[in-house]
């Protein structure tokens, strides 16, 4: 039961993020940047034994945050 509330959740996140009309920007970076950056961030977040579990929300926000880290910023679409 747990698991299928956990999807439910991570599913409804994709959703908003997936039709949201934000984009993540760097101010020294080009947007091809970010696939590079963002691969890096979330393979290190799979690593941390502490995000091993499985739950795809807590590996999103460890990723989210090694990305702010590096400069980018999630900004809305004008």
């Amino acid at each position: 039961m747990r698991r299928s509330a956990a999807a439910l959740v991570c599913l409804l996140l994709w959703t908003m993020v997936a039709c949201s009309s934000a984009e993540w920007v760097h101010p020294n970076k080009p947007k091809d940047a970010f696939a590079q950056d963002y691969n890096k961030c979330e393979g290190d977040a799979l690593r941390d034994p502490k995000l091993q579990q499985g739950i795809r929300l807590m590996l999103l926000e460890a990723t989210e945050r090694c990305l702010r880290k590096m400069g980018w910023q999630l900004v809305e679409k004008e």
